[in-house]
């Protein structure tokens, strides 16, 4: 019988390998939607401002709506929240096509179609940290958590690279076609699986259970630092892939395959950060993977800024993604091992809105200040403020992992005393 080797262990339940194969092939188009859109808002507009408004416009319905998607991935069975979700983002983005392939885009389009599908992703982000979690058993869950992680950026490194390809010949419009059929895999494989060991929502009902996850994070202080350090890194640190239309043709001279280029390498990086946790078998020493990350991201940040060559660009977009990924990933892992399965969807809702919902407000000021400053100094100074995000959380270590270990231990202990939920096997 086929064995999975270690680092792929969670491959072994069949609904979590459904929902790997069909993310993927999503993902890909969404990483495709991507680059051509910033492309597309680039070449309409030609200005920093538009693209960082874009990016905030896509993203702020994240920290709006967050809280109400992580209450409504507590309180209804996320497979079919996602199922939902996916097919809403496939009717939008067919939409985008359209009007793009027929030549009547304009930039009102691009950013009512970003709103709407951000607000979508508000409940689709919960719901899929929830999902996961509910297809492995818990010893394998990091495992599964890396091996999702190592999913996204293997998509981010095909995805620009086909999207710089796509958008040179025949123009922005089929990246955006693309995309929405690609979103027929991941419902495809969601409709396929099977669903008797996935647990029913548990929420407590009531105008009070949005705040119960708000309670239980301002009562934990290690999920409390990491959420923190994940909002300032998205903040200050995220804009540099909002401007790296303008590092690919006004700084590096490259234009859109120079684009693709840029956003594939880092996704190089990110996918090698991810393999590298999928290696691992415990959450131990994490915590100081998290610290070291934090830094080494603003620091390869502003090297990159410095940069007028784009080989050296690229090579230094290597650790830009390898960092980034590293910390967001061992910070998920951490915070999903401390948290109830009760509050499991709330808790990570704030987890995306300080991920993804922090970051269209650093667009938008990234935006504004490349506007006044130039690029480079806008992701220079973003970058040393990671570093010193990273440093603080650093010498803060040893204090953080004594809560840390305290709060996994209780968590642990609570779940032992309830019977073990079933999962899905092979």
């Amino acid at each position: 019988m086929f064995s999975f080797p270690d680092a792929l262990r969670a491959l072994r339940y069949r609904n979590f390998r459904l929902f790997m194969s069909g993310q993927l092939i999503s993902l890909i188009g969404t990483w495709m939607q991507t680059v051509a859109q910033s492309w597309l808002v680039y070449r309409l507009t030609g200005e920093a401002t538009w693209l960082g408004f874009v990016a905030f416009a896509g993203q702020f319905p994240v920290f709006i709506l967050a809280t109400v998607g992580g209450m409504t991935a507590d309180r209804v069975r996320p497979h079919t929240l996602i199922v939902i979700t996916q097919s809403t983002s496939m009717l939008l983005t067919l939409i985008l096509a359209l009007l793009t392939l027929t030549g009547h885009v304009q930039i009102w389009h691009i950013v009512t179609t970003s709103l709407l599908l951000g607000a979508v992703n508000a409940f689709d982000i919960p719901a899929r940290q929830v999902f996961v979690a509910q297809t492995v058993a818990r010893p394998d869950l990091m495992n599964a958590i890396a091996l999702n992680s190592s999913m996204f950026n293997g998509a981010r490194i095909v995805g620009p690279a086909v999207a710089g390809l796509l958008v040179a010949t025949v123009g922005e419009g089929w990246c955006f076609l693309v995309n929405s059929v690609s979103y027929l895999a991941v419902i495809s494989g969601l409709l396929a699986m099977r669903l008797d060991g996935i647990p029913r929502a548990r929420a407590s009902a009531g105008g009070s259970a949005m705040l119960e996850g708000f309670r239980f994070i301002l009562g934990a202080k290690p999920v409390r630092d990491l959420l923190v350090l994940i909002g300032l890194l998205s903040l200050m640190g995220m804009p540099y892939s909002v401007l790296m239309p303008i590092f690919a043709d006004q700084i590096l001279h490259g234009g859109p395959r120079a684009l693709g280029l840029l956003m594939g390498t880092s996704g190089v990086g990110a996918l090698a950060g991810a393999l590298s946790l999928a290696l691992r078998r415990s959450p131990r020493g994490l915590g100081r993977w998290i610290a070291v990350s934090a830094m080494g991201f603003g620091a390869a940040l502003v090297v990159f800024s410095f940069s007028r060559s784009l080989p050296l660009s690229v090579m230094i977009l290597l650790p830009v993604g390898f960092t980034l990924m590293v910390e967001m990933a061992s910070s998920n892992t951490l915070i999903q091992m401390m948290i109830p399965d009760l509050l499991r969807g709330r808790v990570m809702s704030v987890y995306s809105m300080m991920f993804m919902g922090m970051a269209p407000i650093g667009a938008l000021l990234g935006g504004a200040l490349a506007h006044k400053l130039g690029a480079p100094i806008t992701v220079a100074l973003g970058g040393g403020g990671c570093l010193l995000a990273g440093l603080v959380f650093a010498l803060r270590l040893p204090q953080w992992k004594q809560g840390a270990q305290l709060l996994y231990r209780s968590e642990e202990a609570a779940r032992l005393a309830e019977s073990p939920e079933p999962v899905e096997g092979p």
